[in-house]
């Protein structure tokens, strides 16, 4: 890095979505200026608070406007680019994102003589994959290599939190609902702690034993889709009787559910939960950063407490 009289400077693309907010946190408590660079600033004025007067920016820079990456990563010592989607709100969302935004930040970061670079992609990135979502998380982590080859790229299974979309969501499904629908049950994660994603990335930025590779992130645990659904039941102390559904009627559904502005499953969607979300055998992961994963057991009853029947008030995320 720059010199220690010099205020070290990062650039968070997406950084005030879900795992954003962790790395901010971290980064600020390094002394970085952290800019935040997002669609929408106000959005990220939350996180105004993670620092002293000025040291958090945000600022107005999607990724598929080179104009506004370029302006975001001037002048940078680290970019971490976040951004990732799991459903089109415009066709071609997910290229114009994922893909083609991947290798723009890539791109500009080099020429802008950042000195690293981490691209956090997603286990099941893979160019031949048959869902949009894998195929251009595939094609992002390839132009980030060809543009940064000294990226630290981080590959996280599902990804679990205070604010996550998976627990919170099923929890939320298992208060409302008669029963607990079950689709490609037998499908198997490896639920990773998002502060220990954002301690990944602190570790990928500073470490020079992570330059140019590539960490698949999974928790201390493998679950199949069906073990993880049961224990948010048993969590949240709702018996629900667990219903496997016909894989015709989940397609319909899945295509109806694409006509709103939040679906809860896609076509796409579907296709990945076909496929094992796992580390893969011989992959560097957390142990190589030298982090200790935390299990979905010691963290996660602790926010779902607030789906109990009389439930108490939402821990606030550390």
């Amino acid at each position: 890095m720059r010199g220690s009289t010099v205020r070290k400077v990062a650039t968070v693309f997406g950084g005030s979505g879900f795992i954003g907010r962790y790395v901010v946190q971290r980064l600020a408590s390094l002394d970085y200026v952290v800019r935040v660079a997002v669609g929408h600033p106000d959005a990220a004025r939350f996180l105004l608070t993670q620092g002293r007067v000025g040291q958090i920016v945000p600022l107005a820079a999607s990724v598929a406007d080179a104009g506004a990456v370029a302006r975001a990563v001037a002048g940078a010592d680290l970019a971490v680019n976040l951004v990732g989607i799991l459903h089109e709100r415009k066709p071609g969302d997910f290229r114009r994102l994922q893909a083609e935004g991947a290798g723009t930040v890539a791109r500009l970061a080099a020429e802008a003589g950042v000195e690293r670079l981490v691209h956090v992609s997603a286990i099941g990135a893979d160019p031949a994959s048959p869902s949009q979502y894998g195929r251009t998380k595939g094609e992002g982590e390839a132009a980030v290599r060809a543009a940064f080859p000294q990226a630290a790229i981080l590959r996280p299974s599902i990804v679990f939190g205070p604010e996550d979309q998976f627990f919170n969501r099923f929890a939320g499904m298992a208060r409302l609902l008669p029963v607990m629908p079950v689709v490609e049950g037998a499908t198997r994660f490896q639920p990773v702690y998002v502060g220990d994603v954002a301690d990944a990335v602190i570790a990928a930025a500073t470490r020079e034993d992570a330059l140019g590779k590539t960490f698949e992130l999974g928790g201390p645990r493998v679950w199949s889709f069906r073990e993880l659904l049961r224990f948010i039941l048993e969590t949240t102390g709702h018996r629900r009787p667990m219903l496997d559904m016909p894989a015709g009627l989940v397609r319909l559904q899945a295509r109806l559910s694409e006509l709103l502005p939040n679906p809860p499953l896609t076509r796409d969607q579907l296709l990945m939960l076909q496929r094992d979300n796992l580390v893969a055998p011989g992959m560097p992961g957390l142990a190589e950063l030298g982090i200790a994963p935390k299990s979905v057991e010691a963290v996660v009853p602790g926010y779902l407490a607030r789906f109990r029947p009389g439930g108490g008030r939402r821990p606030i995320a550390a």
